[in-house]
């Protein structure tokens, strides 16, 4: 047996529900982000960079097109001799026939024998939809120093949004006394970013007398930890202190696309100390056009700029044609912003067309306005 082996579970099977229009036809984690990324890089890179070689990716809800790209191992440096990435999807089997995950724990109990397989010492699990760079083996070390059977990663938030998160309660040694999920009134702002070390043995010992209980939700902050605490098992926090995100909804996509314009946000996709690896596809080089105008913006090659463009983010293939203003904005892979077109404060949906002279979103307004093929075809039809 490989000695501490820690394998990675990415949950990646979410539906993304409140990105509307951008997850109709793909996973959360498959959505482009930042130029030329996919949220899911992140989690991988992060696995890459933290040199764990097996790293399982579960997915369930529009599973075809991420299955094929993070299959891709040797995107991430993940394709070395003994590791790899697995997709792992919901299967039929003998004793339950066939079903879906039915929550975060399920799906890493459908999973055991993969585990088993690959010799799991520690169990890494993660979100697939959060953006942000950590170095998990800095978390395993805390785990087996403290000599925890679980340890959760927590970032302080602003006390005034604590409740909109789980929350962890510590004593002063960071040991995890007490958890509560999006409390009214939060005792503490450690919020759980679900990315959790769990020792093996205990893990599967647990999941198996979850999935035996009809009144539970299979899920790893309602179900599993709880009863890790009400067993007197001990969990620890473990502090982050870098950048994170959870892009969750259009607001928190449109914010972390524009953090990229910030130089002390603390996402920087320009370390090459911990670089955010994706399947790079040949894409022709940007091309900035001799009227065009860029003020603070983050344009990727495959670009075509011919208007002005102000705070905002150009991904792939994307063009902002002649006389149109973009401010403000993310306007996604091959995107096209019509002649005279002007946009505020807007997120622009994949292969969208903004028609010529269309004026979208508002300047001083707290809302950022998805523009996707639907919308555009609805303004179309108010038009006529």
């Amino acid at each position: 047996m490989k000695k501490n082996n820690m394998v990675a579970m990415i949950l990646a099977g979410g539906r993304g529900s409140r990105l509307f229009d951008l997850t109709k036809k793909v996973a959360k984690p498959a959505v482009h982000f930042g130029g030329k990324y996919r949220i899911i890089d992140f989690a991988l890179s992060n696995c890459a960079n933290s040199h764990i070689s097996t790293v399982g990716v579960l997915v369930q809800y529009e599973s075809i097109l991420l299955s094929s790209y993070s299959a891709r191992s040797s995107t991430w440096g993940l394709d070395s001799k003994g590791g790899g990435v697995y997709v792992l999807s919901p299967r039929e089997k003998d004793e339950t026939g066939l079903g879906l995950y039915a929550g975060t724990a399920d799906a890493i109990y459908q999973n055991l024998d993969f585990l088993d397989q690959e010799e799991a010492d520690y169990v890494l699990v993660l979100s697939g939809d959060h953006i942000y760079k950590m170095d998990y083996d800095k978390m395993l070390k805390c785990h087996q120093e403290s000599g925890a059977e679980a340890t959760i990663a927590v970032i302080e938030v602003p006390m005034k949004e604590a409740s909109r998160f789980g929350i962890m309660n510590t004593d002063e040694n960071d040991r995890i006394v007490e958890f509560e999920e999006k409390p009214k009134q939060p005792k503490s702002n450690l919020a759980s970013m679900g990315v959790y070390i769990f020792s093996y043995k205990n893990l599967k010992k647990y999941l198996k007398e979850d999935a035996k209980n009809p009144d539970s939700q299979h899920d790893f902050g309602k179900n599993l930890i709880p009863a890790y605490l009400n067993d007197g098992l001990k969990l620890q926090a473990y502090r982050f202190k870098g950048y994170w995100k959870d892009v969750g909804t259009i607001s928190s996509l449109w914010e972390a696309n524009m953090d990229l314009l910030e130089d002390n946000s603390g996402l920087d996709l320009f370390d090459p100390d911990w670089k955010i690896y994706t399947d790079d596809a040949s894409a022709t080089p940007q091309c900035i056009g001799e009227n065009a105008k860029i003020n603070n913006a983050f344009i990727t090659q495959g670009a075509i700029v011919n208007g002005e463009v102000s705070r905002s983010v150009i991904f792939s293939g994307a063009q902002v044609e002649e006389g149109a203003k973009v401010e403000d904005s993310v306007i996604m892979n091959n995107a096209v912003i019509g002649k005279g077109a002007k946009l505020v404060r807007c997120l622009v949906a994949d292969d969208v067309r903004v028609p010529d002279g269309m004026k979208l979103g508002k300047k001083n307004s707290e809302d950022i306005l998805l523009v996707s093929k639907a919308s555009i075809a609805k303004a179309g039809e108010d038009h006529e």
